[in-house]
């Protein structure tokens, strides 16, 4: 038996299994959206079929970093910023564990949007949920990179001069192939957004509203809120790139005049993930690098020869 036993293993999967067998006292505040995102994530796993053996979350700093404490599988809290490369190392290593990333706006859009971007780029094929507050809410409420212009804060004390940076076109331009709004008001959608997530083929990403009732007091705005998928007054093809560009430009401009669109913003199912084109090419190997450390007959291959293989 490998260690890896657990993988594809064919069982009804419980929504309790994720929840911790000695359950922490959560400490995010009450009314927090990061609850929502929790309860959704919990009962997406069951729809996808994956027990804890067969996830591995990593998360960023801030309040989203506290997600892979209260949820039972493989975890890995990583320094700010950085929950997405050290996310795509696990998956290249095994690419039949299911991985997710999660951090906040400010550590996704901003000292993590370069990984951001670029992974999108690569199209590496995992989830990363983005838990986005309009404000940096375990230091205490800064301005961050999804604030409005406007917004006053401890950094920004006579409103910030600044516009802030639109999540979902600069992931359709990086390169994500699948991009959704979803909202903690909304916890049936986003089990729904997170299980479609988890199931495609490449970077998947989810900006996930997640109120903060005690540093971002305009946290009401994000209710009530439109299913574009269920109003009349959106009819777009999310397989289309231009059509997907501008439902997202109407999304975030509206956000920030009051009005809250959520779903399904951009689906591309043709484009293989990064793991899929490095085999491709023969620069992975098809037998998961990690099943190596339990396979006492492997023949471990170095780098530093292979690149001296191709200079002589």
């Amino acid at each position: 038996m490998s260690a890896f036993s657990a993988i594809n293993e064919e069982r009804e999967i419980e929504r309790d299994e994720f929840t911790p067998g000695i359950e922490p006292q959560a400490t995010w505040c009450p009314g927090c959206g990061d609850f929502g995102v929790l309860k959704a994530l919990k009962q997406a796993m069951p729809e996808v079929g994956k027990n804890p053996d067969e996830v591995a979350l990593f998360t960023g700093i801030g309040c989203s970093g506290k997600l892979n404490s209260y949820f039972n599988s493989y975890g890995f809290h990583t320094i700010h910023g950085r929950s997405l490369p050290v996310a795509r190392a696990a998956k290249l290593a095994n690419p039949n564990l299911e991985v997710i990333a999660a951090g906040g706006d400010g550590d996704g859009y901003g000292i993590g949007g370069n990984h951001t971007i670029h992974t999108a780029r690569e199209n590496h094929d995992m989830t990363y949920i983005v838990f986005n507050n309009e404000i940096f809410g375990l230091t205490k409420g800064q301005t961050s990179p999804t604030s409005p212009k406007g917004h006053k804060s401890k950094t920004q004390p006579h409103g910030s001069a600044k516009s802030p940076i639109r999540p979902l076109s600069q992931q359709l331009n990086a390169g994500a192939t699948y991009i959704a709004r979803t909202a903690a008001v909304n916890p049936n959608q986003a089990k729904e957004i997170i299980a479609e997530a988890i199931e495609h083929d490449g970077f998947a990403h989810i900006d996930f509203l997640t109120q903060c009732p005690t540093w971002n007091k305009d946290a009401k705005h994000y209710v009530p809120y439109t299913d574009v998928q269920q109003s009349d007054e959106f009819d777009f093809d999310v397989s289309d790139r231009a059509e997907a560009a501008e439902m997202m430009r109407k999304t975030e401009e509206r956000l920030y005049e009051g009005e809250v669109l959520t779903g399904r913003m951009y689906i591309e199912d043709e484009r293989p993930s990064y793991g899929e084109e490095k085999r491709q090419i023969g620069e992975m190997p098809e037998e998961p690098l990690a099943e190596r450390y339990f396979d006492e007959d492997a023949e471990w291959e170095r780098t530093y020869d292979n690149l001296l293989e191709h200079h002589k």
